[in-house]
């Protein structure tokens, strides 16, 4: 809880997120978030202000996320996946066990979620969204960035910032990525099928049918 107040968070919520402690927990708990629409345009809140509105989309999951796995004694680290085709991109929170990769994940789409530490690299992580990353019935996710430390941020840009998180949004953007098809791939990937169309057709308990992210 310390940290969580050194970090600016009010005690309260300091106190909420200190005793979530593991990823799965925090995994519950971004879950139990309602899906941010965006209603009044888009959004990138930080910490304290997502969890003021009780609600959260990708990224501003990710950054409680990361708040959570900072306060439990881990990095709070970050990956962005990068979209083609008019998809969004997606943002997951980091985390390691026995030098194996998992991820913490919001989506509407059933099949971009949680991450078990089993991927020995991060492209092994992000290899693992591949099949159901889709728009339209194609698969678009093409990149993949390096780890991102938010410890590297002003935590007033993140953690408590009252508006639309700019720098860490652009940071994420600019961090190196690294291609995922070889060359002349995407023209030889299959459309996903019927029965997988429909299943993407699930929806968030707090959110609309699933599509990209």
């Amino acid at each position: 809880m310390a940290l969580g107040v050194r970090l600016g968070l009010p005690q309260p919520l300091a106190v909420r997120l200190s005793r979530l402690r593991t990823p799965e927990r925090i995994q519950d708990f971004v879950n139990s978030l309602r899906w941010n629409l965006e209603g009044a345009g888009p959004t990138a809140r930080s910490v304290a202000v997502a969890l003021r509105h009780g609600e959260a989309h990708c990224v501003e999951a990710a950054f409680i996320a990361a708040c959570g796995l900072w306060l439990a004694g881990e990095p709070p680290l970050l990956m962005d996946m990068g979209a083609a085709r008019g998809d969004v991109d997606h943002v997951v929170a980091l985390f390691r066990r026995h030098g194996c990769w998992g991820a913490i994940s919001k989506s509407h789409s059933p099949f971009l979620r949680y991450r078990d530490p089993i991927y020995r690299s991060l492209r092994e992580l992000s290899l693992s969204f591949f099949p159901q990353y889709v728009k339209k019935r194609r698969k678009t996710l093409r990149t993949y960035s390096v780890s991102f430390d938010l410890r590297r941020v002003d935590p007033g840009l993140w953690v408590t910032h009252p508006g639309f998180c700019h720098t860490v949004v652009d940071s994420l953007t600019a961090a190196r990525h690294f291609t995922i098809l070889p060359p002349g791939g995407d023209r030889s990937l299959r459309p996903i099928d019927e029965i997988e169309a429909r299943s993407n057709l699930l929806r968030d308990p707090g959110g609309r049918a699933t599509s990209g992210a």
